[in-house]
């Protein structure tokens, strides 16, 4: 054993019941024919391509994870609502609507994510504003936020379980895994 004294962290941990409970009441509403809309987004691995030296939070670091509802089962559109945290390490909201733009039936989408990523008025999202392009946004607008484009290509194993891979532009690398229930 070492007597060595750890570091605490001063990272905000969220009891398992909050996160069940936000679940439960998004799917409050959702009979057993309509829970194939949803899916849950985890997993998400992020490079800056451009003027990266190491200062960025990626690799898995970000902890992006969020919901996402299709309109309808033909829908080529869905929501999707999670956090994560930005490129500085700050905890943001991510509110979004996707677009699938192609799909094939051998299990490849290309699709588009268009969303904000910014503060919201819990506590936890505060610090969201603090630095890069969503400070210039605070300073123009008063909320701290970032438009975010995403184009990838998504392709499903299953019915259940895909990955996708795509850019946040101008020059964010993207990979993120999708469990679905259908």
């Amino acid at each position: 054993m070492d007597n060595i004294p750890h570091k605490q962290t001063a990272r905000k941990r969220y009891p398992a019941w909050l996160w069940s409970g936000s679940f439960c009441l998004v799917t409050w509403n959702c009979s057993a024919d309509e829970i194939n809309l949803y899916s849950i987004n985890t997993g998400s691995y992020v490079y800056h391509l451009t003027n990266n030296h190491g200062q960025y939070t990626e690799n898995f670091e970000n902890k992006f994870i969020s919901v996402e509802r299709k309109f309808s089962d033909t829908s080529k559109y869905s929501v999707v609502l999670g956090t994560m945290k930005n490129s500085f390490d700050d905890r943001c909201l991510a509110a979004g609507v996707r677009r699938d733009w192609a799909g094939w039936n051998n299990g490849w989408v290309f699709k588009g994510i268009y969303g904000y990523v910014g503060e919201f008025f819990f506590d936890t999202f505060d610090d969201c504003g603090d630095h890069g392009s969503y400070h210039d946004f605070k300073k123009v607008t008063g909320i701290g936020f970032s438009p975010y484009i995403y184009h990838g290509f998504q392709y499903n194993f299953t019915s259940y379980f895909g990955m996708d891979v795509g850019i946040i532009i101008p020059s964010v690398f993207v990979i993120t895994a999708q469990w679905s229930f259908r």
